[in-house]
């Protein structure tokens, strides 16, 4: 019984830290919580994924791809709170400060700049346009939905791999460190089945392109910060998504 309440909680943490699904309403969470539902991201992302990808495909006979896929990008911000979008502006704009101090508090700050919006429009025109390719191809559905899946495990794998670079700590240090590295390898575990399970072979290719988008933030972040923050894992769920459809259009 302990179990299947602990299985159930870690369930609850991993929606609650992805979406804007009202969890916490009632189910009262935690940060190990959250740290033990890191093995369920790639799950959540491949249901965030199903549902952009069934807006997507439901939409495109009668509105045509691009803008069945530009539609589908809205709801997953409206179901998730844009909260990865927000991540990416905000490292955007933090990275391509003079220093390490100042990119710091750059992303603490509630405003976007000239890098942050030019970074989000730009991932979203791409999200946009890989979407729209991907329902003219096979398996639509399943392309977004591993893409999601993929994604959503990128900052498990950064949090692994880079320390966290706020000393006092910050929303993203639940992924960092040694407690919960098992739920985190768990985790990147799963994406890369779910992919494989869905798209065979072409799953490989999907999670080669997370990797890519992942890694990409990564080196930047390790460069400039010595580490990951919060809205540096969030960019890389954000940007690992992205280059996974992109890659799910080249191998289609």
């Amino acid at each position: 019984m302990q179990a299947l309440e602990s299985a159930f909680r870690a369930g609850a943490g991993a929606l609650s830290f992805l979406t804007r699904i009202p969890v916490g309403r009632w189910v009262d969470l935690d940060a190990e919580d959250v740290a033990r539902g890191a093995v369920a991201f790639p799950v959540v992302g491949a249901g965030i994924g199903a549902v952009v990808g069934l807006v997507a495909v439901g939409l495109d006979a009668r509105l045509g791809a691009l803008l069945a896929a530009a539609l589908a990008v809205a709801v997953e911000a409206l179901v998730t709170g844009a909260i990865h979008f927000d991540a990416l502006a905000d490292s955007a704009d933090g990275l391509g400060a003079s220093d390490r101090e100042r990119a710091l508090e750059i992303m603490r700050e509630p405003t976007i700049g000239s890098f942050g919006v030019t970074a989000l429009l730009l991932d979203v025109v791409a999200k946009t346009a890989a979407i729209a390719a991907i329902v003219a191809g096979p398996r639509a559905l399943l392309a977004v939905a591993a893409a999601f899946a993929v994604g959503r495990a990128a900052p498990l794998a950064l949090g692994w791999a880079l320390p966290y670079a706020r000393p006092e700590g910050g929303s993203g240090s639940v992924l960092t460190g040694a407690a919960g590295e098992i739920s985190r390898a768990a985790g990147v575990g799963l994406a890369v089945g779910l992919a494989v399970a869905a798209l065979g072979l072409r799953g490989f290719a999907v999670v080669g392109g997370a990797a890519i988008g992942a890694a990409a933030v990564g080196a930047v972040a390790y460069r400039r910060l010595g580490g990951v923050t919060g809205d540096v894992l969030g960019a890389s769920a954000e940007l690992a998504t992205t280059f996974a459809l992109i890659a799910a259009v080249a191998t289609r």
